[in-house]
């Protein structure tokens, strides 16, 4: 099952040429990765994070532009699970402006850590199984 969200390119985004400055862009793209978190387990990131003290860095990133985002455009971003591994997952993002044109991809790879010693851990069996509702088929990939 696809996660879909969306934001609005605001102002500060965007650079003189009106076009999303692309750090801003992994801005948004972990903006979207934060908010996935309720529906994946129904706990918010900063729960996962402080309470849990489970967190998910990012270790690998691939991305392609195609299309600029510029001020005011609504994005729609579809975030799948690419890979599940005992330690590590893959996130695919897709992000569509609202003329439904795909304006940026994106796979990134996590590993999920003990925060108080960021060592490898096996994913928690509850982030497991909502994550496992957000795999994508290899097919779909």
């Amino acid at each position: 099952m696809v996660l879909t969200l969306e934001r609005t390119v605001e102002f500060s985004m965007v650079d003189l040429a009106n076009i999303a400055y692309y750090p801003r862009i992994y801005d948004l793209a972990h903006r979207f990765f934060e908010a996935t978190w309720p529906e994946i387990c129904g706990q918010t990131y900063p729960h996962v994070l402080y309470e849990r003290k489970v967190g998910f860095p990012l270790l690998h990133i691939e991305s392609s532009f195609h299309k600029p985002m510029r001020y005011g455009d609504t994005i729609t971003a579809n975030i799948t699970i690419t890979h599940l591994g005992n330690t590590s997952l893959t996130w695919r993002y897709r992000f569509y402006n609202q003329d439904a044109a795909l304006v940026w991809t994106s796979t990134q790879t996590t590993v999920c850590v003990d925060m108080d010693t960021m060592e490898p851990l096996p994913l928690p069996d509850d982030i497991r199984r909502g994550l496992e509702a957000h795999l994508e088929s290899e097919e779909a990939v």
